[in-house]
């Protein structure tokens, strides 16, 4: 495994990967409602490149459950540790929180919680609902924990019928036990299968740039299929701090359209693949993208 303090792993970002800012009046608007709300974003917790760009088109991604995850992936930057109890408002709180911004997409993703007997999964069917209540002309898409691929608590967060369900794969099976903490690769694959056979439109998403090959990226997006994923997006993996899983290379914008065309071809209904592309990135192109089935 890579020494994640080596100096030598760090890598200059190329040109494609820098990022255009954007400070509109959207993105003031959406921060004062994240402000005021208390709300957590993935967008903040994530340090997603994409943040200025989705909150200056008033669009963002809520994260539930807190913000102090039950596990320690050696990618992401959202902090781990021992969470908070669960505010019974927040379900509410969410949903007017969208009305207010207006979004005709919404995405609720959460930290993982195994501290609680069912993972959160019935605190999910409870934003889902309040969502749908409060906002009747917005979809929503949820991208779920794998809930250990246990078949009633996934079905229990899904039972409110959201628009669209996720989950990410987030990297091949070989390095999937370098940088993920709990979770497992054939989990993962469980769950989705879980997630597709509710009827829902079902989505993953891959990082790329840890040091797999294309011909296990080939793979991991076969495996997709084979479980009924329909939507699939590939980005780059950027590290966080240098204290995260050190970037490999950085894959060329060339390499991503290459990936698209092999993945449309394997049946993907919608492919987004990009070096700065994440699984919530213009989500609701996916959704147009089903309803043209």
């Amino acid at each position: 495994m890579p020494n994640l303090n080596d100096k030598v792993t760090r890598r200059i970002k190329p040109e494609w990967l820098k990022i255009k800012l954007h400070d509109g009046e959207g993105y003031a608007e959406v921060a004062h409602i994240v402000e005021r709300h208390g709300l957590h974003t993935i967008c903040s917790s994530g340090k997603c490149p994409n943040k200025s760009e989705c909150w200056s088109r008033k669009t963002a991604t809520f994260m539930i459950l807190g913000d102090i995850c039950t596990r320690g992936c050696k990618f992401c930057a959202t902090p781990t540790g021992r969470p908070l109890p669960i505010e019974p408002n927040e379900p509410e709180r969410v949903a007017e929180s969208i009305k207010l911004m207006g979004l005709r997409h919404a995405v609720i993703t959460s930290v993982d919680r195994d501290d609680l007997p069912d993972a959160g999964a019935d605190h999910w069917r409870r934003v889902v609902e309040a969502i749908k209540t409060i906002n009747p002309n917005t979809t929503v898409e949820v991208l779920l924990p794998d809930f250990d691929g246990k078949r009633e608590l996934i079905e229990l967060a899904l039972s409110a019928r959201p628009h669209i369900v996720g989950h990410n794969l987030e990297t091949v099976e070989r390095i999937t036990p370098l940088v993920r903490s709990k979770a497992k690769y054939r989990t993962s694959l469980q769950s989705l299968k879980i997630m597709a056979e509710s009827g829902i439109p079902t989505k993953s998403g891959l990082m790329v740039g840890l040091g797999e090959t294309h011909e296990e990226l080939l793979e991991a997006l076969r495996d997709l299929r084979e479980v009924g994923v329909e939507i699939v997006t590939l980005g780059q993996y950027l590290r966080p701090t240098a204290k995260h899983y050190p970037v490999a290379r950085y894959v060329t914008p060339e390499e991503f359209d290459t990936l698209k065309e092999e993945a449309l071809e394997m049946g993907f209904k919608y492919v987004a693949s990009a070096p700065l592309v994440r699984s919530s990135y213009l989500a609701d192109r996916a959704v147009e993208a089903c309803k043209k089935e």
